[in-house]
C-alpha cells in the first residue's frame, strides 16, 4: 500500500488529508472518505486503508481545516466536547461541495486514481455531504454510502432529503435502531422521499447497536458483527457501481 499525509489547495485554504491506495495495479477508482464529527484519526486512517486494499484510492480530508488541522475528540469531556460541536456546526453542504470539486481535482492529476469512477462513503455527520456530493457531481460520482448519517431530515432548504431528486447514482443507509440523529420518522420521511424521486437506494435497519457502532475504538459501542455487515455493504456497493 502506498500512503500520502498531504495538502489539498481549496478555496479556504489548504486541506490536510490522508491518501492510500494499493501500490500496484494500475489507476484506481476513488472513494471519497468523509469523517464524523470526532474528527479525522487514526482510526479513520485504518478504515480508509481497508477500503484501499480491495482496490481503491482513498481520500481521507480533515473537514475542519478552515478551523483546525489536529483536532480530534479523545475524550469526551468538555472544553473538547464544546469544540467538537462548534467545528461540526460550522460545515455545511456547500462548503462540503467546494471541498468536494477540490478532491476530484486533486484525483484528476494522479495516475494511480481514476476520477471518472468515483464512491463516496459519509459517517454520522457526513450522511448530508455524499448526498450533496452526488447532486453536485453526478457525472463521476457512481455510488454513495452513509453510515449511521446524522441530520438526514431538517427544517431546512438544504435537507438532504430534499435532495433526493437530484441523487442520480445508487445510494445506501446503515441505520441504527437506536440514534437520536436518525429516529425512525425522520429515516421514513427520507426514505419516501428517495422512493418518490425514482432513484436507487437502499436502507438498511441495524437492529441491537448504537449510532457510531462501526468504530472499532468507540468502547461500549463497536459492534463487531454489524460493523462487518457495514463492510460487506460497502465492498458491494462500490463494486457494482464502480466497476
Amino acid at each position: 500500500m502506498i500512503e500520502h499525509h498531504i495538502d489539498i489547495p481549496t478555496a479556504d485554504g489548504a486541506m490536510n488529508t490522508f491518501v492510500v491506495h494499493p501500490e500496484e495495479g494500475g489507476a484506481f477508482p476513488v472513494v471519497l472518505f468523509y469523517m464524523d464529527a470526532l474528527g479525522k484519526r487514526e482510526e479513520l486512517h485504518d478504515m480508509a486503508r481497508r477500503l484501499a486494499s480491495v482496490g481503491y484510492f482513498v481520500v481521507l480530508p480533515n473537514l475542519y481545516y478552515r478551523r483546525t488541522r489536529d483536532f480530534w475528540l479523545r475524550e469526551r469531556k468538555e472544553p473538547e466536547t464544546t469544540q467538537m460541536y462548534e467545528h461540526m456546526a460550522s460545515l455545511t453542504s456547500a462548503l462540503m461541495v467546494r471541498d468536494t470539486d477540490a478532491m476530484l481535482r486533486y484525483a484528476r492529476t494522479q495516475p494511480a486514481a481514476d476520477a471518472t469512477r468515483v464512491g463516496a462513503v459519509g459517517y454520522c455527520m457526513s450522511g448530508p455531504f455524499v448526498m450533496a456530493a452526488a447532486v453536485a457531481f453526478p457525472e463521476c460520482i457512481k455510488g454513495i454510502a452513509a453510515i449511521h448519517p446524522a441530520k438526514m431530515v431538517t427544517d431546512q432548504p438544504d435537507s438532504p432529503h430534499l435532495m433526493a431528486p437530484g441523487v442520480k447514482c445508487e445510494s445506501y443507509f446503515a441505520c441504527a435502531e437506536t440514534d437520536k440523529w436518525a429516529p425512525p420518522e425522520l429515516v421514513q420521511t427520507l426514505q419516501d422521499a428517495l422512493q418518490a424521486a425514482g432513484t436507487s437506494h437502499r436502507i438498511e435497519w441495524y437492529p441491537g447497536v448504537e449510532h457510531g457502532f462501526v468504530f472499532p475504538r468507540r468502547e461500549g459501542i463497536y459492534n463487531q458483527a454489524a460493523a462487518e455487515r457495514h463492510w460487506e455493504r460497502l465492498f458491494s456497493l462500490f463494486g457494482r457501481t464502480l466497476a
